[in-house]
């Protein structure tokens, strides 16, 4: 029989989120407390143990390794394994990080400012007091300072700051929240700030540069300030004539900006807040949360209406870093916290770069010596169905993993054109990188090439396939080719499914529901109104909706009126000109009228597509609430705007399916042309807007329930740029429910072009898996 307290030996592996968050000296007193020797350490792979000890007292560490974790730590994987005959070990030590092996451990994201940490820096007896570098395990820089893996200093920008005794000392001790906390600083020995005007002219240092650039805002200048993962420009958030100024310099006419709040009560005077999202501004990932404005006037001085211009929304969030604290402390007021770049260009992240492309916009620049590995811009978060969606993954949330259903070699993938973002899968997880932005400039390109670049280099292995857009022109599907022996090509709307059913771990049969602006389709066309199931790696379109054309083109993306006159045409034919008391007729000089006449007749630069969100547009501008548009859904989310507290009580316009010919071969069609005769009669009637918008978006979600029930799959998934409204999610999501359907819709992943990335390497996984059958 085998002695209880003989010692033994046993070698873990842990695999999760566990570097970065203070995993090692977590694991460090746990096994002193339970009497274990051995060591443990970072690996590529995540985290190594060893234990030497009673069996006992290794099952009791082992218990409690897995039920009492730091609060930002998370395992997927835990191996273990008797490693022998004991070592005869005398304690237990943190040893030096192994970087051999794939490096395939989890990066952590940036984390908002702790509360152990905020309280030092507003301290006046604390070393730390006004410095707005400050960090410890619980919070600070990660990802945006990560070099490589494993998560160790000298893999940071920050190995460049020798620590000084004190903060030396308390990374060493065990006892302390900093112990190995790797980006630990103070102001003895880490960053420092600096106050320069346009020319790098240096106007002040240090605490008196925070100052100054307090005094700056507050004369109604545009500070642009190097943030956590790149440069934002700041204004008064209550001063008309410094926002409308950014506007202009920055070529931002109409979409909303983000404003930072000095505190959740102030933030709560301007925007009605809901626990769920009093608790997500107030999270260790501090996104932007899109709140709705209160109606009646808040109290005090009230913002800017240029803010948000037609919008019963605001972007809010509160600080999240040192800086940002102490910066809002000073001001007591709400700013304006916009990525530091011009319209359609990708974050700027050194000062160099601020200096030449940020020149024409900033009046002064808040900069500080910590590098910047790479641009990390805020997240931004929507609820619907009383669930949290992320419209933007970046700060708080990107690089964290998603895992999967199948296990393969390393895909990368390279998502779509717009909103981009980059994803690499290795074993039975895929990491989903940070949002990168349109690929419309040369910069963002430069961008978008180094993020796939970053990506590779820091996990160290070379990709078996590289998944793209079935695109042809789309950038990241030519960069394809550079990266991989294989290139899979996925199609836009399947892998907006896959991206949704990758987050959920989905593996049963599901019908996809992918409604967005457009997508590249398998028969060449545009596709943007889709059902498709997908079983395995089986897929059939199973319908779409009607389709209809696009006089000009791309050129319909920013001109709903064009839409809207693809609709007519498709409604009246030749005779659609006729309609001349229609808002979007009436928008057209009477020349712009005839060619739009002649291209729609001779099929000259107008595309078939069977966009929904060209649809969205279509309905805007016939309801006048908007001909032209200066960003990517602005006349869409007008629609969305124009509802009211009712409208789910409203009856919805008709869309009937329509059974094509060949039953086999081809799909269903989704016929919108009942629901735009009725519209057009409610025009004609002068029917208040927010019923028309009511009965279209309700005639939407009876389709959708409609069309479920034709196909009688009990999984239906939801996602596409369409899904970003919340109106027609949270209705789908309930009537999809009430029909006895089990709806899934995107929360950490975005339902836009940001989540295409994840769905490629998704699919590309499925169908090497299959291969290897």
């Amino acid at each position: 029989m085998a002695d209880a307290d003989a010692p033994e030996r046993w070698h873990l592996c842990l695999e999760g989120v566990v570097q970065g968050v203070g995993f090692r000296p977590h694991v460090y007193r746990l096994a002193r407390a339970c009497g274990l020797t051995g060591w443990v350490s970072n690996s590529a792979a995540g985290v190594e143990i060893e234990v030497e000890g009673p069996r006992v007292a290794i099952n009791t560490f082992r218990h409690r390794l897995e039920n009492e974790l730091p609060p930002l730590a998370n395992l997927s994987r835990v191996d273990e394994s008797a490693a022998g005959k004991p070592h005869g070990y005398s304690s237990f030590e943190i040893h030096d990080s192994e970087s051999s092996g794939p490096a395939t451990a989890r990066m952590l994201p940036d984390i908002a400012t702790c509360d152990e940490c905020l309280a030092e820096i507003l301290d006046p007896d604390n070393r730390r007091y006004r410095y707005p570098f400050t960090n410890c395990t619980h919070c600070g820089p990660r990802f945006s300072i990560l070099k490589a893996l494993p998560y160790d200093r000298h893999n940071t920008t920050m190995a460049k700051f020798r620590m000084c005794p004190a903060c030396q000392k308390e990374y060493e001790t065990p006892d302390d929240r900093r112990f190995h906390a790797q980006p630990n600083a103070c102001p003895e020995c880490g960053p420092q700030l600096a106050l320069t005007d346009a020319n790098s002219e240096i106007l002040a240092k240090r605490d008196r540069a925070l100052l100054a650039a307090v005094a700056a805002i507050r004369a109604g200048k545009i500070v642009a300030l190097k943030g956590l993962g790149g440069f934002q420009l700041l204004v008064d958030a209550r001063n008309a004539k410094a926002v409308t100024r950014l506007r202009q310099r920055k070529n931002r006419p109409d979409k909303a900006f983000a404003v930072m709040f000095p505190s959740l009560s102030r933030l709560h005077t301007h925007c009605e807040l809901s626990d769920k999202e009093r608790a997500l501004l107030c999270s260790p990932q501090a996104p932007i949360v899109l709140l709705r404005r209160h109606s009646r006037s808040s109290p005090g001085t009230p913002l800017a209406i240029e803010l948000a211009p037609d919008n019963p929304l605001l972007g809010a969030m509160l600080p999240y870093t040192p800086l940002h604290h102490l910066l809002l402390r000073e001001l007591g007021f709400a700013i304006v916290a916009t990525s530091g770049n011009l319209a359609e260009e990708p974050m700027v992240i050194d000062e160099e770069e601020a200096r030449q492309r940020l020149a024409g916009i900033a009046d002064v620049f808040l900069i500080h010596d910590r590098p910047i590995a790479r641009a990390v811009d805020d997240s931004v978060a929507r609820f619907m169905a009383d669930e949290i969606t992320l419209l933007r993954r970046a700060r708080g949330y990107a690089p964290d993993s998603v895992e999967l259903t199948v296990s393969r070699p390393p895909v990368l993938a390279l998502g779509g054109h717009l909103k981009a973002a980059v994803a690499l899968s290795h074993d039975d997880q895929v990491v989903v990188g940070s949002h990168i932005g349109d690929l419309g400039s040369a910069s963002a390109r430069e961008a978008f090439t180094r993020a796939a670049e970053d990506l590779l280099q820091i996990h160290g292995q070379p990709p078996a396939a590289v998944a793209c857009d079935l695109h042809p022109d789309y950038y990241s599907t030519q960069l394809a080719e550079r990266y991989g022996p294989r290139v899979i090509p996925v199609q836009h709307h399947l892998a907006h499914i896959l991206s949704c059913m990758a987050e959920h771990g989905l593996d049963e049969p599901v019908l996809g529901v992918a409604w967005d602006g457009s997508g590249y389709g398998e028969d060449g066309s545009l596709w943007g109104g889709e059902f498709i199931l997908v079983d395995g790696t089986s897929i059939q379109r199973l319908a779409h909706i009607h389709p209809f054309r696009l006089p000009g083109g791309e050129r319909a993306i920013r001109e709903p009126r064009r839409s809207a006159l693809g609709l007519l045409y498709e409604l009246y034919g030749e005779a659609w000109p006729a309609q001349s008391d229609l808002a979007p007729l009436k928008n057209f000089s009477d020349r712009e009228c005839a060619l739009m006449h002649t291209m729609l007749s001779r099929n000259i630069n107008s595309p078939e597509t069977t966009s929904v969100g060209r649809l969205f547009d279509g309905v805007a501008a016939l309801l006048d609430l908007g001909q032209t548009t200066s960003f990517e859904g602005q006349a869409a989310m007008a629609l969305e705007f124009a509802l009211s507290s009712d409208a789910p009580s409203v009856a919805g316009y008709a869309l009937p399916v329509i059974e094509p010919e060949n039953p086999t071969r081809e799909p269903l069609v989704l016929d919108w042309r009942p629901m735009l005769r009725a519209l057009l009669k409610d025009i004609d009637h002068d029917t208040p807007t927010a019923l028309l918008a009511a009965r279209f978006h309700n005639g939407l979600v009876a389709a959708i329930v409609a069309l479920a029930r034709h196909a009688n799959v009990p999984r239906v998934v939801l996602s596409g740029g369409c899904f970003q409204n919340a109106y027609l999610t949270t209705q789908c999501v309930a009537q999809l429910r009430e029909a006895g359907f089990t709806p899934f819709w995107q929360r950490r992943i975005p339902p836009n072009d940001g989540g295409l990335a994840l769905g490629q390497a998704a699919w590309a996984t499925r169908l090497l898996a299959e291969e290897h059958r």
